[in-house]
């Protein structure tokens, strides 16, 4: 189940970041892309679980 909501997740950013993201191989991507998508990926992590949290 964790899985399919990281893999919604990155299929969300990517889409926000205009990032051609497809479900298999993305080897065609550059590395500032991917780069990019997992980046986004950990601040929204963060973000929640600070929430979650109560910090901010």
């Amino acid at each position: 189940m964790k899985n399919q909501a990281l893999d919604a997740m990155k299929q969300e950013v990517a889409s926000e970041l205009g990032v051609p993201l497809k479900q298999g191989y993305n080897g065609d991507i550059t590395a500032k892309q991917a780069g990019s998508v997992g980046g986004e990926m950990v601040k929204r992590m963060i973000a929640a679980q600070e929430a979650q949290m109560g910090g901010k």
